[in-house]
């Protein structure tokens, strides 16, 4: 029989949609081993989302692509991972750099998927099935340490006191919003075949606001220029842009407050799920079968069924392929405004 771990170790270091489908198992191992201390590494930007979550003892960033760059940077990560003298690894992230570091790090049970880069590396390989949600199949990692897989698991992101003071100002300086409903609307990806047209995303916009829904565009620095050109084209009072003003836990806090978000496949989508807020969800270049739609009961995904052409990669490219953007362009705002009104609450008679 295998002594009850003491630490373990999750690897994670992909992008926040990711680390927002990987808290399910943290909190199974969690309630599986309370007594053991669960540390995740993660990037530097997802860090936030797991420092507040009461499943996770110890968030540690690799910032692989910054200050961490290079086999330096990995070389320091082995040096503090090393002491920890960790039981288990359990490392859902497919990289042959994260088996290479559970392994470096001296931990003897690593348990992997076995289409990982390093599977080569694992003392348990678990099939990485597909057709199903990304959440459950990482929750299949802990098979091989007879957890079993609960059903419905859902991520959880928890508010610090500070978030919640920091939604509340920031909500404050917007009067035009005034005691309306909020929709949250989030155009931005890094993939731009998963992106919505931002005319389009300008247009729901005006068809909210001039029904008295205040609208909320949010996002990262890097969406701020996108979210300020949609809310210039929306021209309306009733819409105003956090993208840049906040972290993503306070975003995240914020969603909590919104009645529906509005966006594209990416990262926002998980968040909402992971403070119970609905959404409606556009997706163009990828399909809810890669396992990484939205389940919550209310959820809607958009999207044109019967195109040949879809879809055209896992994770979506810079351009159409075919020129034609079909996926995206076929889907109306007048069709997501109508799904937006079927999911917020009846006014009070």
């Amino acid at each position: 029989m295998n002594p009850m771990p003491t630490r373990i170790l999750v690897i994670q270091t992909a992008f926040i949609g990711d680390v927002i489908l990987t808290i399910p198992l943290l909190q199974v191992l969690k309630r599986s081993y309370p007594e053991a201390s669960v540390d995740c590494v993660v990037v530097p930007r997802a860090a936030g989302l797991l420092k507040t979550h009461p499943s996770v003892d110890r968030v540690v960033e690799y910032d692989k692509r910054g200050r961490d760059r290079g086999i330096g940077g990995f070389l320091r990560l082995l040096r503090l991972l090393r002491p920890r003298r960790y039981d288990i690894a359990v490392v859902p992230h497919r990289s042959l750099r994260s088996a290479v570091l559970a392994r470096g790090a001296g931990i003897r049970r690593r348990i992997g998927f076995d289409r990982s880069a390093g599977s080569m590396f694992w003392t348990d390989t678990v099939r990485y099935a597909e057709g199903v949600h990304e959440i459950d199949r990482n929750l299949a990692l802990l098979k091989p340490l007879g957890i079993e897989q609960p059903a419905h698991e859902r991520p959880f992101v928890y508010s610090s006191p500070e978030d919640i003071a920091e939604v509340d100002r920031e909500l404050k300086g917007f009067p035009d919003l005034g005691s309306r409903t909020f929709v949250a609307v989030a155009p931005g990806t890094i993939w731009k075949t998963k992106q919505w047209l931002p005319e389009y995303v300008a247009e729901i916009c005006r068809l909210m606001a001039r029904a008295e829904i205040g609208v909320i565009l949010i996002g990262g620095p890097e969406d701020a220029e996108l979210c300020e050109r949609i809310r210039a084209g929306a021209s309306s009072a009733g819409v105003v842009s956090t993208a840049g003003t906040l972290t993503l836990r306070q975003s995240a806090e914020l969603l909590r407050r919104c009645a529906v978000l509005v966006c594209n496949d990416s990262a926002p989508m998980h968040i909402a799920g992971a403070v119970g807020t609905p959404v409606v969800a556009i997706f163009g270049a990828t399909v809810p079968a890669f396992g990484f739609s939205p389940r919550g009961p209310r959820d809607v995904v958009m999207q044109i069924e019967g195109l040949r052409c879809r879809p055209c990669s896992i994770h979506g490219g810079p351009e159409c392929p075919i020129k034609t953007f079909d996926c995206m362009v076929r889907i109306r705002p007048s069709m997501v405004y109508a799904a937006v009104q079927r999911m917020l609450p009846a006014p009070p008679r």
